[in-house]
């Protein structure tokens, strides 16, 4: 359950790439920008253990809704980090809807220009 929403994104992408004829560069943004926030959560991590300053969590946040939120979900189970806070979750959650959501859209949009 925890990567079901990997996997749908999974199936959405790869129909976009059929659909629309996607370049494999999107594909690349996607993977750079989830490590690099899959990075930030595990700083975020250590830091909170070892009581220093912390990312602020608007900028987790901003990480996932540009294509981040993957390694995000995967930071999330693998590190159990930022998965108590009811309200960053449900942000979190936003963020995923309006990043497929932008990224439905702007594909679509690149395939009509």
């Amino acid at each position: 359950m925890h990567y079901l929403p990997i996997y749908l994104f999974a199936a959405i992408y790869a129909a976009a790439m059929l659909v629309w004829d996607l370049p494999w560069l999107v594909a690349g943004a996607y993977l750079i920008t989830s490590l690099t926030c899959f990075v930030a959560y595990a700083i975020d991590k250590s830091a909170a253990s070892n009581g220093n300053w912390r990312t602020p969590e608007r900028s987790l946040l901003l990480l996932g809704l540009v294509g981040g939120w993957p390694g995000a979900l995967l930071a999330q189970q693998w590190l159990r980090h930022k998965t108590s806070k009811r309200s960053f979750r449900q942000m979190f959650w936003v963020t995923v809807v309006a990043n497929i959501v932008g990224f439905l859209w702007l594909s679509s949009r690149l395939a009509a220009g």
